[in-house]
């Protein structure tokens, strides 16, 4: 299956670049929940995910679907980057008109599995599909993006039941772990410790890492096990990674950069790069 080669690192820079680019095109929310995700994204999409970009819809390909469907941008920008469609689509992001709507959408955008927003939905359906993968013998993998936030969502947990008891080691479910949500931090909210130990407690293969290392991000998704339960990745990661002044920092669930944020966040970016 065609794919570019790009090294993950590369790739998430330009997904960085581009979710900025685009928020600040379109005035738009959610930047910080796109870049904790971006680099969990651009290893799945340039490292380890099957997929033909010529064939977008090849019923042996790699399913990746993004729950968290306010960090769209990040999807999109990955898709565009690894040529699923044209990259000039990205400027018209969050616009009347734009294929590209603020929360992920697959209605006319290769390349994107499911339309996702409405959080709790997105693992529920990536187990249908991994349950459809086994009963037609298929060997393709179901990667699924969820929040730790979304993890309050009480289908989550039905689900992890459900992916368990069919043995769906085909399901892996990457947590973008970045302890925050929509009005505050999470353990202030609804605390789901020992997160690792639910988990367990479901019959899931639990790994935990650094969600913004690539290299223990390939090695884990390298070493998943086929022995009959699900996989799911804590990937501790750091809301707005990527912009120091974006970083752990709620205010950027909401705000888009403009004027000198935006000038300071390309500059800072294009420095690290």
């Amino acid at each position: 299956m065609e794919k570019k080669v790009t090294s993950s690192e590369e790739l998430a820079f330009k997904i960085r670049k581009d979710i900025t680019e685009m928020s600040n095109i379109a005035n738009s929310s959610h930047i910080a929940s796109a870049l904790s995700v971006t680099d969990i994204v651009a290893v799945l999409y340039s490292q380890i995910a099957q997929y033909d970009i010529n064939n977008p819809q090849d019923e042996n390909r790699d399913r990746i679907i993004l729950s968290k469907g306010h960090a769209g941008s990040a999807i999109y920008a990955a898709l565009a980057e690894e040529g699923f469609f044209n990259k000039d689509e990205l400027y018209t992001y969050c616009q009347n008109g734009s294929i590209l709507s603020g929360h992920v959408s697959q209605k006319n955008v290769p390349g994107v599995e499911f339309s996702t927003g409405s959080l709790g939905h997105g693992m529920p359906v990536g187990a249908g599909i991994a349950l459809s993968a086994k009963i037609d013998h298929k060997k393709f993998n179901t990667y699924v993006i969820i929040g730790d936030g979304e993890c309050d969502e009480g289908t989550i947990w039905e689900c992890a039941l459900f992916s368990r008891q069919y043995k769906l080691d085909n399901l892996i479910v990457i947590v973008d772990s970045n302890k925050m949500q929509a009005m505050g931090n999470c353990d202030d909210i609804i605390s789901l410790n020992p997160f690792n130990e639910k988990w367990k407690s479901f019959g899931w293969n639990v790994y935990e890492i650094d969600g913004n290392n690539h290299e223990e991000l390939r090695n884990t998704f390298l070493k998943i096990e086929k022995n009959g339960k699900p996989n799911v990745i804590i990937a501790n990661t750091i809301k707005g990674k990527g912009i120091s002044f974006m970083e752990n920092n709620l205010v950027w669930h909401y705000k888009s950069p403009q004027g000198d944020d935006f000038k300071n966040a390309i500059e800072e970016l294009e420095a690290k790069q």
